[in-house]
């Protein structure tokens, strides 16, 4: 009812902020469940790697853990290292991994790789939630200068200031910032969050990293 009786500047407004509410109210659903199912895996899946500790037997089981990052470390870590491996073994004068130190490198390099990959898999759509929650308030606050502005043109056309002739322009204004916040305030909220949950699954990475590494030197060091 007080959509249809509202200017065309100001429903485009309305338009475009419900837009980026419904568009954000997604990504978060879908980033909340995304993110708690990398937690609930990483957890379950560090647990069964220090339990079982053979590279080979937790590659043939990673895929229980698909939604964690740290399987997608892990996968590229023992990729990187079974081709060193392999490239070694084909050496007349081979002496495992020891005999290329270079190797540890190679490993690492692929462990950042996948850890960037995984990071920018977390983080996407996030940025949209954080051009909500700054640009919708601004688009709000148009919808209520526009809105006064009906209201003055009210008053000028009218010669009156009465509650009858200014009411629509200000109504008008009011909801577009009310509009603009409501899609604003949800979606700063989910950003931070988000963010917070990403930083710390991105430590987890690293820790994991730094781990599988100083596993990788203990058998080259052994060799």
């Amino acid at each position: 009812m007080f959509f249809s009786s509202t200017g065309l500047v100001v429903k485009g407004v309305l338009l475009l902020l419900i837009v980026f509410s419904v568009v954000s109210w997604a990504i978060i659903m879908f980033k909340f469940f995304q993110i708690q199912k990398a937690f609930s895996e990483s957890g379950r899946f560090m647990d069964f790697f220090w339990k079982t500790k053979r590279f080979d037997t937790i590659a043939s089981q990673v895929d229980r853990f698909g939604s964690s990052p740290l399987t997608a470390l892990f996968n590229e870590g023992y990729s990187e290292l079974k081709q060193l491996m392999e490239a070694e073994s084909g050496k007349p004068d081979h002496g495992g991994l020891s005999t290329d130190l270079g190797g540890v490198a190679n490993v690492t390099r692929a462990l950042r790789r996948a850890t960037n990959l995984e990071v920018n898999r977390l983080e996407k759509y996030t940025t949209f939630l954080a051009t909500t929650g700054s640009t919708s308030p601004f688009i709000g606050l148009f919808g209520t200068v526009w809105g006064i502005m009906v209201a003055f043109e009210g008053i000028g056309r009218t010669g009156s200031a009465s509650l009858a002739v200014v009411a629509p322009g200000i109504a008008e204004a009011l909801i577009a910032t009310a509009v603009g916040l409501v899609a604003a305030i949800p979606a700063v909220m989910a950003y931070n969050h988000f963010q917070h949950k990403i930083r710390v699954l991105v430590k987890e990475m690293d820790s994991f990293s730094t781990e599988f590494l100083n596993i990788v030197q203990r058998n080259i060091a052994g060799k």
